[in-house]
């Protein structure tokens, strides 16, 4: 995994020869918050990506104090590698990592493959839940650098039709056409039109990793973006329907390929689908 620019990545034979390092903490995030109960690393604490992360009542996130608090409810000090794997291809532990680094979180790394490629070989899971001694993990800062918002967005087409931005939409190609408004086989989450952000590219996150789950080489990323027209030296941001999937992506950006302008739009189409004024494209046509 040399080639990648961060090293931000370990494997899941570097997690098992790790699973005894009292530096190294593992988090599970999952999509189905059931998996967990059923089976874990050992040792690996839960993260409920929804009920951890987000404003009980405001469309927002919580706070960098609550963050703090938050890591040091699970034990994790400052100075530890803080590992994050999940179902999904690693959507969800992406989804975490990003946040976590918005939140100036550092000493993060996913596990390659995630979830799904720990259980493909094989390795053990337990049902034993840590419970980890209560530490202080010390104050955080946001960078609101990685994070965009809607007005952003909206400013963002500019530089999109200027040709010194980038804007990726990670959906499946028919959300993004506009012949459905949700992923195949998930409900509807109140979108009220289909389409895309004018001036987006389609680039899947899937696209993105192999079928075990893993990432695939630097070499194959750049020219899988450079080819729709994503390169480094464009101001780049990432939407999907609530930043998951543009999670992944980002990651793939930033972390793996080192874009040096990277921004998740965490209101994504389920707000720019829904918002009063924003202009959409839509290429399918019902015949």
């Amino acid at each position: 995994m040399s080639d990648y620019v961060k090293d931000v990545l370990v494997s899941t034979e570097w997690v098992a020869e790790h699973l005894n390092d009292p530096a190294v903490r593992l988090i599970e995030v999952d999509e189905d918050i059931l998996l967990y109960d059923m089976g874990h690393i050992a040792g690996a604490v839960k993260l409920d990506w929804q009920s951890d992360l987000w404003h009980p009542v405001e469309r927002d996130f919580i706070g960098a104090d609550e963050v703090s608090d938050l890591l040091g409810r699970l034990g994790i000090r400052r100075e530890d590698t803080v590992v994050l794997y999940g179902d999904k291809s690693n959507w969800w532990a992406a989804y975490a990592y990003w946040f976590l680094t918005y939140s100036g979180v550092t000493g993060l790394k996913l596990m390659n493959g995630g979830r799904q490629k720990w259980v493909a070989e094989g390795r053990e899971l337990v049902t034993d839940v840590p419970q980890p001694e209560p530490v202080a993990y010390g104050s955080l800062k946001r960078d609101e650098s990685l994070r965009a918002y809607r007005d952003e967005v909206r400013a963002h087409l500019e530089a999109v039709r200027a040709g010194t931005g980038a804007m990726v939409d990670v959906r499946s190609p028919d959300e993004f056409s506009g012949k459905v408004t949700h992923m195949p086989s998930y409900p509807q989450e109140g979108v009220l039109r289909g389409g895309h952000i004018p001036g987006a590219r389609n680039i899947p996150w899937a696209r993105a990793t192999n079928e075990d789950g893993t990432f695939k080489s630097a070499d194959e990323l750049r020219d899988l973006y450079a080819a729709e027209g994503v390169t480094p030296e464009k101001d780049v941001i990432a939407y999907c329907r609530i930043a998951e999937r543009s999670s992944h992506s980002w990651f793939v950006l930033r972390e793996l390929l080192g874009f040096p302008q990277v921004r998740n739009y965490d209101g994504s189409w389920t707000e720019w689908g829904n918002g009063v004024g924003l202009p959409i494209e839509k290429t399918y046509r019902e015949e």
